[in-house]
């Protein structure tokens, strides 16, 4: 049970209300982070931006965004965005392999050892060694490294959201919700 109780949709106003309206499905994380009303909307237009706006490619995305969840224990970003992986082109031997923490194997390409790689630092140093960043200059430009560190700390805040309110997992519903923001501005 969550440790702050979930906003109730009807009982918001305004933006937020219209931004729960908009929703495909409203999902409990969303309600948890209704508390903070005046972050709320920007907070829902940024995550839109890194599903739908980023260069770096999507399996690319899903890919840093599991190994956050699987490094930081957050259960419930894991349970939404395994499906989204999976529906964007991620596959089962890639999830399992984030799923050990081990990234050098068959299941990955060499842009994508180093991309996990490089999130690995990210994630767990802050900073990045020079073998490591230079690995990931290789393969990817500048918009996608910035890109990839900002997805990485996004999803990093939304485990300690989830974890440190305990908030109830939902069932997997990703693709649905990952679709109905294709759609929106942000």
């Amino acid at each position: 049970m969550a440790r702050l109780p979930l906003i109730d949709p009807a009982a918001t106003s305004g933006d937020v209300r219209a931004s729960f309206d908009r929703m495909p499905v409203v999902l409990n994380i969303f309600r948890m982070m209704a508390h903070a009303e005046a972050n709320f909307i920007p907070a829902m237009r940024f995550a839109n931006s890194i599903l739908h706006k980023q260069k770096l490619s999507h399996v690319n995305r899903e890919l840093l965004i599991l190994q956050v969840a699987q490094r930081q224990r957050g259960v419930y970003e894991w349970r939404q965005h395994v499906p989204i992986a999976l529906g964007v082109g991620v596959t089962q031997q890639q999830i399992d392999g984030v799923e050990q923490g081990n990234y050098e194997g068959a299941a990955f390409n060499a842009a994508e050892q180093a991309l996990l790689a490089f999130g690995r630092e990210v994630i767990d140093n802050v900073r990045v060694p020079e073998p490591v960043f230079s690995a990931m200059r290789k393969y990817f430009g500048e918009q996608e490294i910035v890109e990839s560190i900002l997805a990485i700390g996004f999803y990093m805040t939304m485990a300690r959201l989830t974890e440190a309110t305990d908030v109830d997992l939902d069932p997997a519903a990703g693709m649905t919700v990952f679709e109905g923001g294709k759609k929106r501005p942000g």
